[in-house]
């Protein structure tokens, strides 16, 4: 019979042979050497003693045993099920505490893994509804202006104010999806940020040369104070995004003839990036809504946006270990202040 078959019940038996057997000659040869009653009963009485003790020891662990077995068949079954995590047994270190503490770290590593896949589900979900909710818009103004031109007759000029229309809408289609592509890959892990040692001054110059040109049709003053001798590790190109977004919307939301200034600080632990605008500001209610994915204020809506800038901008300072404040009053302008790590 082989080791691996052999089971707790037949290896008891198996062993209770074996010692009887061991026994019965031991006593025999103390008979046969000694002959002497009272050496006989005390080997009788000491063998008993043993058998007696292995028996108990035997039956105690295979008690143990069956014990541990059915608790780890009830705490798989329970971790299988998500319902409760393996209890906490604080003994001294044998191999049943071993165990059962090494389950209890497998049972967090799988509820931490069932999170994670119920929030990407989640994400999920709301990214697609997002999409769905802003992408209807622009496909409902499509189908007006196709039914218009197919149906009815339309005057040439007409005609070419409703095909300006529609390039209209289907560039803020393009631009809703690159921005829904930029979302999805970073919420997904599907891009993963680059982070070398290199300028700011060159990540913040390729930000700024996206709005200068808006900057310029408003008349707005754009002054920029960054020490060229400022490097930190950081992935120039999403960086360059997070800056543009926020310049961007201080373009958007300056009235011409306004002021835009930008200033670079390097503390002990971050860089600081200061970007104030003199628009419209934002109302303390709202500067915790302003970050989230496609919130825009009610007053805003005539304004080109679909409001996701703020939320890339977050994502990606936030996934290089920085973060964003905000300060702003209304009728005053806003500062948002961009925080990244040295290290």
């Amino acid at each position: 019979m082989s080791a691996d078959k052999l089971s707790i019940n037949r290896a008891c038996a198996v062993g209770a042979a074996f010692l009887s057997v061991i026994s019965a000659a031991a006593i025999v040869a103390v008979v046969l050497l000694t002959k002497n009653p009272a050496v006989v009963w005390l080997v009788l009485l000491f063998v008993a003693l043993v058998i007696v003790c292995v028996a108990f020891f035997v039956a105690f662990l295979r008690r143990k045993l069956v014990l541990f077995s059915d608790n780890l068949c009830r705490t798989m079954d329970d971790m299988l099920n998500g319902s409760t995590a393996p209890p906490q047994r604080y003994e001294e270190e044998n191999l049943f505490y071993k165990i059962n503490h090494r389950l209890a770290r497998l049972y967090e590593v799988l509820r931490e893994n069932q999170e994670s896949v119920t929030k990407e589900r989640a994400n999920l979900q709301e990214l697609i509804s997002d999409i769905s909710h802003q992408v209807k818009t622009p496909i409902a103004n499509l189908q007006m202006v196709n039914v218009t031109l197919l149906e009815q007759p339309v005057p040439e000029e007409k005609r070419q104010e409703f095909l300006m229309a529609s390039s209209g809408q289907l560039e803020k289609l393009d631009f809703l999806m690159q921005a829904m592509i930029k979302t999805s890959r970073l919420e997904t892990g599907v891009i993963s940020l680059d982070k070398k040692m290199q300028p700011l001054y060159d990540t913040l110059a390729a930000a700024l040369g996206g709005i200068l040109l808006n900057a310029e049709r408003k008349n707005i003053h754009v002054s920029v104070a960054c020490p060229a001798d400022i490097v930190l590790a950081h992935d120039r190109k999403w960086t360059s995004e997070a800056l543009f977004n926020i310049l961007d919307n201080a373009v958007k939301y300056t009235p011409a003839g306004g002021d835009i200034q930008v200033s670079v600080q390097s503390w002990e632990f971050y860089v600081k990036v200061d970007i104030t605008d003199s628009g419209k500001g934002i109302a303390e209610n709202r500067q915790g809504r302003i970050f989230k994915r496609f919130y825009r204020e009610e007053e805003v809506h005539d304004i080109e946006g679909i409001g996701i800038g703020l939320y890339l901008a977050r994502e990606i300072v936030t996934m290089q270990g920085g973060y964003i404040k905000v300060a702003s009053t209304v009728g005053c302008g806003s500062a948002f202040s961009v925080y990244l790590p040295h290290v």
